[in-house]
């Protein structure tokens, strides 16, 4: 403990810390356990300033649009295990989306036969690098579902990576 307190101590000075409450320095350390009222962090127009679309997907996809619109509705715990999933994290860093690094990147997840329904499939991520592989799915119904199962049943596994 003390070989960590002295690693610690190097980085910031631990009388400086006295003047946080373990509260602010848990949201300094750890990013904001949840939104306040007044938090943007989470409205469509936020994460589409935010995350950056790629690899077969624009700003005006509407698998874009479709997922910033499930994602303005998640519940605090959607959004924790939206997070764990697509980051390795359960909470945004402070400064939310916008100070992710790398920022969220949403790319069209790609199949070997061009014959494949999307649908049939999960969306699969890699955290190390904030990058989500997203099934160009046929409606808003469809993502939201695999969204969701992926989200819960892809927690602490390599198996959607």
């Amino acid at each position: 403990m003390e070989a960590l307190r002295e690693g610690f101590e190097s980085v910031f000075s631990l009388a400086s810390l006295k003047m946080f409450f373990p509260e602010e320095l848990d949201q300094i350390f750890c990013g904001s356990a949840q939104s306040n009222s007044y938090d943007t962090t989470w409205d469509a127009q936020t994460l589409h300033g935010s995350c950056k679309p790629d690899h077969g997907y624009t700003q005006d996809s509407p698998a874009i649009r479709m997922l910033f619109d499930i994602m303005s509705g998640y519940t605090r715990e959607e959004q924790r295990l939206f997070l764990q999933f697509v980051t390795g994290c359960p909470r945004l860093p402070v400064g939310g989306f916008k100070a992710l690094t790398p920022p969220l990147t949403i790319v069209k997840k790609s199949f070997d036969q061009a014959d494949v329904n999307p649908d049939h499939y999960l969306p699969s991520v890699m955290t190390c690098v904030n990058y989500l592989k997203l099934p160009d799915y046929s409606s808003v119904e469809v993502m939201r579902e695999k969204l969701r199962v992926a989200s819960q049943e892809g927690q602490y596994s390599f198996h959607l990576s």
